[in-house]
């Protein structure tokens, strides 16, 4: 499995790409191979206000939904309309199949995230 090395990475599996005042938001590699094809996600509105640990997301795989909670807090900027159509690009791309892209309120709260050598000692 993949844990690219620019990403932020939280203990419920999301990854955090941060691009300036702003980050992309998606699943690991590790989070789509436990949940098994992914066949639906449920995005928020452009424009909705999420503090950290809010429900940003519900994906429905083949195997279970899994609510999906914000691992920053902001202003959902853009959704990623590929994943309406086609959800399982997730499984094929899970580091460029971000979620959304969220503008960030409090930058602090990255600190509270993991690079990807802290992560792999989590997953074990």
């Amino acid at each position: 499995m993949k844990y690219p090395k620019d990403l932020k990475y939280n203990e419920e599996h999301l990854w955090v790409k941060v691009e300036r005042d702003e980050a992309l938001i998606g699943i690991t590699d590790y989070a789509q191979s436990k949940l098994g094809e992914i066949l639906f996600v449920e995005m928020p509105d452009v424009g909705d206000e999420l503090r950290i640990n809010d429900e940003l997301s519900v994906v429905e795989s083949s195997k279970k939904a899994s609510t999906i909670l914000s691992p920053v807090s902001g202003e959902i900027l853009e959704i990623n309309e590929r994943l309406d159509d086609e959800p399982e690009y997730i499984n094929g791309a899970p580091y460029d199949a971000w979620i959304v892209r969220i503008g960030l309120n409090n930058k602090s709260e990255l600190n509270d995230l993991f690079d990807a050598e802290q992560y792999k000692d989590i997953l074990g």
